[in-house]
């Protein structure tokens, strides 16, 4: 089964764990490779919130994902294609994913009708209305110039009758060859090659998600992302499906499980067998007052802060976590600063870092199960909140 680009561009398995499935590799893309596992901060609108690139480079996120759906109605595909792409126009010399806007769209619910030749929706911005096939999707990934693209999708709610399940199934088996197809008769627009991955649904009936991802695999994808998760289901449910997905997929491929992304999440994904992240979970979080330590979970609004002279994380390796003290990152939040929300964004994405990071080291040295049982036994105490976006006075 040969990949989609050639040139040296795709994935290449490096090593496996000899105690559980969790693996070690390279995904070459044209702006450069990642080492993975690999989690991509959410740059939805071509920014990472509350921090810049230069900030992003130095805290070594090795990986953006931006959003098509976004991007296309905001600045619009002209303005990005009169800069050469979305690297120049955003200024990011490293990868890029680009997520089809699948999920956006069929969150829609009132503003979209879906058929079988793709979906009409109208902008959340000023309720225009716009059509997206997956060949158009295909033609928008090529103007934005980013390294991986996803395929256009149907993302079914949770719950949902068996019957719309398979209706999102059949859909997302018809537009993923639609996409491939048009890949293979468009070139790209500047120069370099691009990665093309299919998307596996089926909520959380086994039965579906395992006829989705064979029928799938039939087809010469670069790259296969575990879709529809983490959408409401039991957490032991997904769990489930993750494990199903990546016993049926091939391991010459990468493997991207979509919007999955609290530190056990990740963790026991990837002792599953699955290389790369994305969530808007570690900077959603972070500008609502959740710090991710290496010693658990802060809520930085409790009161027990106020007087802390700790500093954010003694066993993290950058200043923010070694010079920032709690009881001053508190104040900011309290006085709602936007100094806060840089400073949190910081420690959360130096802490994904030093996550994955150590995870490879603990794959390649055999000792990932041992680690992590461990790292997690520190996190059973604190919980990971849903927060919801407490904008800072002016």
């Amino acid at each position: 089964m040969a990949a989609v680009v050639s040139d040296g561009l795709g994935f290449t398995l490096l090593q496996r764990d000899p105690e559980t499935h969790a693996r070690l590799g390279l995904l070459r893309t044209a702006h450069g490779t990642i080492e993975t596992p690999a989690f991509m901060p959410v740059g939805t609108q071509g920014t990472i919130k509350a921090l810049d690139h230069r900030r992003a480079r130095e805290l070594g996120v090795q990986v953006l994902l931006c959003n098509a759906y976004h991007l296309y109605l905001r600045p619009g595909i002209r303005v990005i294609e009169h800069f050469g792409g979305l690297h120049r126009f955003i200024g990011w010399e490293k990868p890029i994913l680009t997520d089809s806007g699948g999920y956006q769209i069929f969150s829609l619910q009132q503003l979209r009708r879906v058929y079988d030749d793709g979906v009409e929706f109208r902008s959340h911005i000023d309720g225009s209305l716009h059509v997206f096939t997956p060949e158009g999707l295909i033609e928008i990934q090529r103007t934005l110039g980013s390294d991986i693209m996803m395929v256009l999708d149907e993302c079914p709610p949770y719950p949902a009758e068996r019957a719309v399940l398979e209706s999102a199934v059949q859909r997302t088996l018809h537009w993923a060859i639609r996409s491939l197809k048009a890949l293979r008769q468009t070139e790209p627009r500047y120069g370099y090659g691009q990665l093309l991955f299919g998307i596996g649904q089926g909520g959380i009936d086994v039965e579906l998600r395992r006829r989705c991802l064979q029928e799938l695999c039939q087809w010469d994808f670069d790259g296969f992302a575990i879709g529809g998760l983490s959408v409401g289901e039991p957490t032991e449910a997904m769990y489930e499906m993750v494990a199903l997905s990546t016993s049926l997929l091939p391991a010459d491929r990468q493997r991207y499980l979509m919007g999955v992304g609290t530190p056990e999440n990740i963790l026991t994904a990837i002792e599953l067998g699955v290389d790369l992240f994305d969530c808007v979970l570690p900077t959603r979080n972070a500008r609502n007052g959740q710090l991710f330590t290496t010693r658990g979970v802060i809520n930085i609004r409790n009161a027990r802060w106020r007087f802390s002279d700790e500093v954010l994380d003694p066993g993290l390796d950058h200043p923010v976590s070694q010079t920032v003290t709690l009881g001053y990152l508190r104040h900011l939040f309290m006085a709602r600063e936007i100094t806060a929300l840089l400073l949190a964004t910081e420690q959360n994405l130096a802490f994904y870092h030093w996550l994955l990071q150590t995870a490879r080291q603990k794959i390649r040295e055999g000792s990932f199960r041992h680690w992590k049982r461990s790292l997690l036994e520190t996190f059973q105490h604190t919980k990971v909140e849903a927060t919801s976006e407490i904008p800072p006075c002016p």
